[in-house]
């Protein structure tokens, strides 16, 4: 059977709330692919309170990140756009956002072995690292941003200054 088909079918057997999650991640993944194309300056404010982190502790939303983590890994091999780590760690921050369940993106870099300098995104949401997990360690953390707790300028608590 083709691979094409198996997937389809796959994602039709799908539980409804996942296919609404995956279709979800899709949406988000074309909003971040989207930002990424505007001068960062004015991407940066959306995602969050910068220099900032959340909590490092469970916060009770485990299935939830943990389904989030998996439509944006499983949805960011089928867009027609490059979905690679920025346009990733931006998707699954807002979508976890928009759930009130609170995420800090981290920018990293490092330089390759040819001495090139490299760029790297991740988010953590509680003590789960939602995309870019792998490879993290080579970056060196440059910025981060606290997301899900509040609205800006109000208090958050559970945010805490880097």
């Amino acid at each position: 059977m083709p691979r094409v088909i198996r997937k389809v079918k796959k994602f039709i057997k799908m539980d409804f709330k996942l296919k609404c999650l995956m279709m979800e991640a899709f949406i988000f993944l074309a909003r971040g692919r989207f930002l990424k194309l505007l001068p960062f300056a004015k991407v940066a404010p959306s995602l969050g309170e910068e220099s900032m982190e959340t909590e490092v502790q469970v916060n009770g939303n485990e299935k939830m990140i943990k389904d989030v983590s998996l439509a944006i890994e499983t949805m960011s091999k089928y867009t027609f756009w490059e979905s690679a780590c920025l346009v990733q760690a931006i998707a699954a921050t807002r979508m976890l956002n928009r759930r009130k369940i609170p995420t800090t993106l981290y920018l990293g870099i490092a330089r390759d072995p040819a001495g090139k300098m490299e760029a790297h995104a991740w988010v953590r949401s509680g003590s789960h690292y939602v995309t870019g997990a792998r490879g993290k360690q080579r970056f060196t953390v440059v910025n981060t941003f606290a997301g899900g707790m509040s609205k800006r300028g109000e208090k958050n608590e559970g945010i805490r200054r880097n």
